[in-house]
């Protein structure tokens, strides 16, 4: 599989991912990672700045994945199946922008930033 390939997937997991965080035949725990994964996806704010050089774009690159190839894992075969089904062309404008998504990546900052300094 191919580089360009994987990003189209990884593309449209990420609206699967979010239709299957609503179904209620969903596993609880893969509704916790699919939580987890949407949340980080639709983020403006990331672990690591997109400023900072090289590193910052490939927290993206290797973060999103790993995240969504767990909570995959976690939801069965056939639900997932349905869910990229209906999410085809659901973001096709592009991912929207939560503001609320960048609350707990800035809670996990503030809290690194007060362990430093005590």
């Amino acid at each position: 599989m191919n580089l360009k390939h994987r990003a189209r997937k990884l593309k449209s997991d990420i609206p699967a991912v979010f239709i299957a965080l609503r179904k209620k035949e969903t596993p609880v725990i893969a509704k916790i990672f699919a939580g987890i994964t949407i949340g980080y996806a639709l983020s403006p704010i990331d672990f690591i700045p997109d400023f900072i050089p090289v590193i910052g774009l490939l927290d993206d690159l290797i973060l999103l994945p790993i995240f969504i190839s767990i909570t995959i894992k976690f939801i069965p075969p056939q639900i997932f199946d349905q869910c990229r089904i209906e999410a085809e062309n659901l973001w096709g404008n592009g991912k929207p922008k939560k503001w609320y998504f960048a609350i707990p990546i800035i809670l996990v900052w503030i809290a690194l930033i007060f362990l430093i300094i005590k």
